[in-house]
């Protein structure tokens, strides 16, 4: 589903075709999980293809490359320009894009100098669907900040994720909620979590959770539309009696959450805060005048 035979992607400042590029074996990234990446979309808009926040993942991943130890070595107005290169050349309209920062063959536990950059994409629906997703309080905990730096997007931290979404499906449910290592609601698996009571969003403040471009941009347009944004710690126990809960994130875009260990949400979802901002956000990427062009 993620490549086929006319595919091109970027690697290593070459144009090459999908299914003719390939990697060492003794990648410390294979084999440690020492990478960084990123998931960044475009949409088709009444002003063309754009790529929604191109210029924050960029520099997200770098700040993830430093956390790392990697030297990335293309500026992020570089990196911009090759995304919108690779959208025309695969003809995408509408497109889920994934850069790759891996490093190469090295089996001691120190950062390499020799750097790989991949940036492919492909079409790509919303992560979660379209139906709201039954969720479960996962039995694994997030990372301590303490032991690892847990905002940056470092391929090593989805293992853990792995374990957390694996565990609720063999249970029965859609998605996981992570707690944090003081048993504080954190995130999803792949996406920032909020919910709503009485007309206030609440979500886990930044410290211990990935800082996600969608979950700024939810409070922010919240916070643009008068809407009441508190960042606190809290337990799963007040996310029973919430009106409506959500996960945002590039892939999932926002997702509405049914139930939380099956205890369903109180609100109609029609009627929530929640759902306006699920419109908004809609209804923004896929018009012109809400992008920063970042086209060089």
């Amino acid at each position: 589903m993620y490549y086929n035979s006319n595919t091109e992607l970027f690697h290593n400042g070459q144009w090459l075709k999908a299914n003719e590029a390939v990697t060492d074996l003794f990648s410390q990234t294979l084999h440690y999980g020492n990478g960084v990446f990123e998931g960044i979309r475009a949409y088709e808009t009444d002003g063309g293809t754009l790529v929604f926040k191109a210029r924050e993942h960029y520099e997200r991943l770098h700040y993830s490359a430093q956390k790392m130890h990697i030297r990335l070595p293309y500026t992020v107005d570089e990196l911009v320009k090759i995304t919108y290169e690779l959208l025309e050349r695969n003809k995408f309209k509408n497109a889920y894009i994934r850069p790759l920062v891996y490093l190469g063959a090295n089996m001691s536990l120190t950062t390499t100098n020799e750097v790989h950059v991949l940036i492919t994409a492909w079409e790509w629906g919303r992560y979660l669907g379209k139906e709201p997703v039954r969720v479960m309080v996962s039995s694994y905990r997030k990372s301590s900040p303490k032991a690892v730096p847990v905002e940056a997007k470092i391929t090593g931290h989805y293992t853990n994720s792995i374990l957390a979404t694996t565990e609720a499906k063999n249970k029965g449910f859609d998605e996981a909620l992570l707690l944090d290592h003081e048993g504080y609601v954190a995130e999803g698996p792949g996406a920032n979590f909020f919910y709503e009571k009485d007309e206030v969003l609440y979500t886990p403040p930044k410290g211990g959770i990935m800082a996600g471009i969608t979950r700024n941009t939810i409070i922010d347009y919240a916070r643009e539309m008068g809407y009441r944004v508190e960042e606190k710690y809290f337990r799963p126990e007040e996310v029973y009696e919430a009106d409506a809960a959500f996960f945002t994130g590039t892939a999932v875009e926002v997702a509405r959450i049914h139930s939380l260990d099956s205890h369903e949400m109180q609100g109609r979802w029609e009627d929530t805060l929640a759902y306006s901002l699920h419109l908004v956000y809609l209804q923004r990427v896929r018009h012109a005048e809400f992008y920063e062009f970042t086209l060089v």
